[in-house]
């Protein structure tokens, strides 16, 4: 147990797999992914788009391939980017085949609707020959009509029905290099989902609360219905669907795993609402620091707080801290302790360039194999 057990989170215990040269599941940090918009034929757009979900952090993207031009087009796609990449095959066989031998790192199916068992077979032969793991993508505005037909609407139990399923059609042809997702635009629904298919398989699970609407509200949506999730200790990899631009998605998947302490990527600012009794402008100040800070990957915490009532506190808790003083003067914290004082004019300058500092000191310590304590932590 830890000095802090309320902090704690037990992960489910599930088999790993590997998605090209990423863990997922077992004892592998949690990844983050997201999804392509731009037509798959046009490699040169699609690959844009990947290198900026690269860039904000993404471990794995999945790219459609409703066509023989788009499944082929993928060989061209994966030449250009580092990230493994994972083919989204609906319905036809032959495009999990194709997207096989263009390189994809994991097919995204559902065993049942690929057609008879023989069509199945020749996708698992290929990606066991390609090195494919695969996503068995149950969803519960797509389940098959048997069920629909047998609990009269798309619920919790019919979509681990359906997963339970397709895991059998997978295990038949032993074949268990599979990840499941069983996403639902209803968080109550997608939540449960999860909760009981947790409880009676152990492969790696994709969690996600599919369709969850435009930036602010899918956002909302999806720290809810994952939280609970990760909270809980389930999930192996995530993907935050919303109506916006999918170098978002990542973004806000970051957030999550980070206000979780699961996953530490860039800086996090802790910062206070404001009031009457702050000191300097705090809102436009942090939403400055932020977007000048967006480029940091490495992991630390800055704190930026109007006043001298919970500023000091917060400050103790962080490596760079900003309380708000009187007459202009503001006092600045580093690892906890005061160190200096700072003027109103050049808060947001003199931040960033002593982030930029200390963040390169933490990877130069990390290059030199120092643990947190030793560099001062």
């Amino acid at each position: 147990m830890s000095i802090r057990p309320w902090r704690d989170i037990v992960r489910r215990k599930s088999r790993q797999i590997m998605v090209g040269n990423v863990p997922v599941g077992g004892d592998a940090p949690i990844t983050v992914q997201s999804m392509t918009n731009t037509l798959t034929t046009d490699v040169k757009a699609t690959v844009e788009q990947i290198h900026a979900m690269e860039e904000a952090g993404a471990d794995i993207v999945r790219v459609s391939c409703p066509d023989e031009e788009s499944s082929r087009a993928l060989k061209d796609i994966i030449k250009e980017v580092s990230v493994p990449i994972v083919a989204d095959i609906h319905f036809h066989y032959k495009r999990a085949i194709e997207a096989a031998e263009s390189g994809a790192a994991c097919l995204r199916i559902n065993p049942g609707n690929i057609g008879k068992r023989e069509k199945v077979l020749e996708v698992v032969s290929a990606a066991k020959d390609h090195g494919c793991s695969m996503r068995i993508g149950v969803n519960a505005g797509s389940l098959e009509k048997h069920l629909l037909d047998r609990f009269g609407e798309p619920c919790p139990d019919a979509m681990v029905e359906s997963a339970l399923g397709h895991i059998r059609i997978l295990e038949d042809l032993d074949f268990r290099e599979f990840k499941i997702s069983c996403k639902a635009s209803d968080v109550f629904m997608a939540v449960a989902a999860y909760m009981q298919l947790g409880e009676v398989c152990d492969y790696p699970l994709h969690i996600g609360v599919t369709e969850a609407g435009g930036l602010r509200t899918g956002t909302i949506k999806s720290s809810i219905g994952l939280g609970s999730l990760l909270w809980s200790g389930i999930g192996d990899t995530l993907r935050v669907s919303l109506s916006a631009d999918p170098v978002e998605e990542i973004k806000v998947g970051f957030d999550i795993l980070k206000s979780l302490g699961l996953r530490h990527r860039g800086v996090n600012v802790i910062s206070c609402p404001s009031c009457a009794r702050q000191q300097f402008d705090v809102i436009n100040t942090v939403s400055v620091l932020e977007e000048r800070l967006s480029h940091i990957t490495t992991p630390m915490t800055v704190s930026v707080i109007g006043c001298v009532v919970n500023g000091p506190g917060e400050a103790t808790m962080t490596d760079i801290g900003l309380t708000g003083g009187g007459k202009g003067t503001h006092q600045v914290y580093v690892a906890g302790m005061p160190d200096h004082r700072l003027k109103d004019q050049s808060i947001v300058d003199h931040l960033v360039g002593m982030i930029e500092t200390k963040a390169a000191e933490i990877e130069d310590a990390i290059a030199r194999g120092e643990t947190p304590q030793q560099m001062g932590h």
